[in-house]
């Protein structure tokens, strides 16, 4: 229960995924904001159908990872204190939520190949990307 509410915090948190920043050029400037913004989402649903993500693999990884680390060392705490099994099993699940939300909070920024593909998207386009936020 408590790993699912830290989840989903994190997910929530991970909403606000980078996007690129456009420079006020003429292209900018003669199509005005909601028309340039119209243009990021079109270049960034391509790069959807284009650039494969990888952005689950890695949070479930880091998931995984922090479950291991953190079973060893709630393993190591309960043999200290008596209990190896039960310090094992929290520092489990303690482990895998903190690595479940470390690897969504990686995946906030788009990988370099989808954002290369947005970048020159929005260039062939006439945009000036300055870089992303």
């Amino acid at each position: 229960m408590r790993i699912s509410c830290i989840a989903l915090l994190a997910v929530s948190f991970c909403a606000c995924v980078a996007k690129p920043v456009l420079y006020p050029n003429g292209r900018y400037q003669d199509t005005g904001k909601a028309k340039a913004l119209d243009e990021v989402a079109a270049c960034q649903k391509l790069a959807d159908e284009y650039v494969k993500s990888d952005a689950g693999k890695q949070a479930a990884s880091q998931a995984v990872e922090g479950g291991m680390v953190g079973a060893a060392a709630g393993a190591v705490s309960g043999a200290v204190f008596g209990d190896l099994g039960r310090g094992a099993m929290a520092g489990g699940a303690a482990g895998a939520a903190v690595g479940l939300v470390r690897g969504l909070f990686h995946t906030r920024q788009p990988s370099p190949v989808r954002r290369a593909f947005v970048d020159r998207c929005l260039r062939e386009r006439g945009y000036d990307v300055v870089g992303w936020q």
